[in-house]
């Protein structure tokens, strides 16, 4: 036994100093890890993030890959929760990712940023756009998403635009949503536009009939929702239901085909949402054809804009391996530095010293009788 344990205790101690025991070889296929809500009530945006991504992966394949080399995508499924995503974040470490797309929700993302951190990785979130997610100082954290406080300033102007004077703000008190409906309040302030009902509701439930009836009481010409399409979907309906007509205007976060689908035609029609332009409205020729390809693909279109951002975040990762190849502090390095104007899918893609997308991307919708998205 003493033998045995001394010899087990060498092993180790030569494991050690070897280091890592899984090299990567020059002739294997690059690794880019995709986390994404591909199960849970966000699950739309994350298959779609996955459908979109590896439509350019066998592009990129078939085109020779990145400087001769294969690209791989490997999927993390991390359930649109913050527990579920550090294992999944775990998960693709241990597959040997040099980067990672994703993920969707704001605090979802918060919940990895320091895993991926602490072990070197790339991530470029799609959909988090949470301000203080690149306030940490992590070099190595990007999103080709906008940040709330752009979003809060463009969805404020608008409601002042659009005529209303009195404001229902409602959150869910999500990370994303409590900071978006926070950035939206100091900038209705600041314009003019009255508030007469502030309050939150609770994620999942399956009845708002009671938080409608306290909004309706206030008497509001507008409600503004900062959460997500799910719950967007049940107010618009429940509020019909109750006979209360006052129009309402959401986030990015409502900016998926489903809310008609949850609402109805009818109670999603004039529902008003500011979100990056949907892929019908990218000008870009990369966009055309990635419409082209999904639409063979899969029959219909992207189910929201963030799938189409995920297709972003993939594209650089690819540009910054074939710049400076799969070393991940200079890729991060060459991604604020030498990565200009880069024509992504929704536009002109370039990092500030934070990670920030650069530029304003927002524009607004309105959802038409027959239910489509149309940009205003």
């Amino acid at each position: 036994m003493r033998k045995f344990l001394c010899l087990c205790l060498g092993l180790a101690i030569g494991l050690f100093l070897l280091g890592p025991v899984s090299p990567v070889r020059a002739d294997d296929p690059i690794k880019i890890g995709l986390m994404g809500p591909v199960t849970g009530d966000w699950a739309s945006e994350g298959q779609g993030m996955v459908q979109v991504v590896e439509i350019l992966a066998a592009e990129i394949n078939a085109a020779g890959g990145i400087n001769g080399t294969q690209v791989v995508v490997e999927v993390g499924d991390d359930g649109g929760t913050p527990r579920t995503a550090a294992m999944a974040a775990q998960k693709l470490l241990s597959s040997n990712v040099v980067a990672v797309v994703g993920t969707y929700g704001s605090s979802v993302t918060e919940a990895t940023q320091d895993i991926y951190d602490e072990a070197g990785v790339i991530q470029i979130a799609t959909g988090s756009t949470k301000i203080s997610l690149t306030g940490k100082g992590l070099q190595r954290f990007f999103r080709t998403c906008p940040r709330d406080d752009e979003q809060g300033r463009v969805l404020a102007n608008n409601v002042k635009s659009l005529g209303f004077t009195k404001v229902a703000l409602v959150h869910d008190n999500t990370s994303y949503s409590k900071g978006l409906a926070d950035e939206a309040r100091e900038i209705f302030k600041a314009i003019g536009v009255g508030e007469v009902y502030y309050d939150s509701i609770v994620p999942n439930d399956r009845d708002y009939t009671v938080s409608l009836t306290k909004i309706q009481a206030a008497n509001p010409d507008v409600i503004v929702f900062t959460g997500y399409y799910p719950e967007a979907g049940l107010l618009l309906r429940q509020k019909r239901e109750l006979g209360f007509n006052v129009p309402m205007i959401g986030g990015d976060a409502t900016n998926n085909s489903s809310i008609v689908e949850i609402a109805g035609k009818e109670a999603a029609d004039g529902y008003y949402f500011v979100s990056p332009p949907a892929l019908p409205d990218m000008k870009s020729e990369s966009a055309a054809k990635l419409m082209a390809t999904y639409q063979e693909k899969y029959g219909t279109l992207p189910s929201s804009v963030w799938s189409v951002l995920a297709g972003d975040a993939f594209l650089v990762l690819v540009e910054a391996v074939k710049a400076v190849g799969p070393d991940s502090a200079k890729m991060a390095e060459w991604l604020k530095t030498g990565l200009k104007d880069f024509p992504g899918l929704s536009g002109s893609i370039t990092f500030d010293e934070h990670g920030d997308r650069v530029g304003e991307v927002y524009r607004l919708y309105k959802i038409s009788p027959d239910g489509q998205f149309v940009i205003q």
